[in-house]
């Protein structure tokens, strides 16, 4: 089970921080379909692919020290920063060494915004339909956000690519 709390710490870290729930609970779905080692149950929310066990996970982290969340107002909403601590970084070394492929996936997709991992989520969600029902799958259950052809290409490419 620490195991489990040491892989989020140690991927936080990897990514330097990541600001944005949304795009936290993303970016840890796409790895875990990547096949990276992460165990949180996944169903699908609103804002795509969500897990509640890792909403529990981050919580307790930050309740013990091992990671901060940051609030940053940005109007007419609050976003949450996440970072380690020290501590948070010790607490990793019960993993070992950390995988560089995976350090590799975090940065391309921290560079990303929210809105497209959650296009890369949710395309990796139904992966177990072929391409084209994919898409079609994804203009529907994200209509409101009305992807155009291009982002879903750059989506495509993005999973092919890791």
């Amino acid at each position: 089970m620490l195991q489990d709390h040491a892989k989020v710490v140690q991927f936080v870290s990897l990514a330097g921080e990541v600001t944005g729930r949304k795009k936290l609970q993303k970016m840890i779905f796409i790895a875990k379909k990547m096949n990276f080692s992460f165990q949180e149950k996944y169903s699908f929310h609103m804002y795509g692919p969500y897990s509640e066990e890792l909403t529990v996970r981050v919580e307790e982290l930050c309740n013990l020290g091992f990671m901060t969340e940051r609030k940053e107002d940005k109007g007419s909403y609050v976003q949450y920063c996440y970072a380690p601590t020290e501590s948070g970084k010790e607490f990793t070394s019960i993993l070992g060494e950390e995988n560089p492929s995976l350090k590799s996936i975090i940065e391309k997709m921290n560079a990303k915004s929210s809105r497209f991992l959650e296009l890369v989520a949710t395309l990796l969600y139904f992966d177990d339909l072929k391409r084209e029902e994919q898409i079609e799958k994804v203009k529907i259950v994200k209509a409101k956000l009305n992807y155009s052809t291009e982002e879903l290409q750059s989506g495509i490419t993005f999973i092919e690519e890791c």
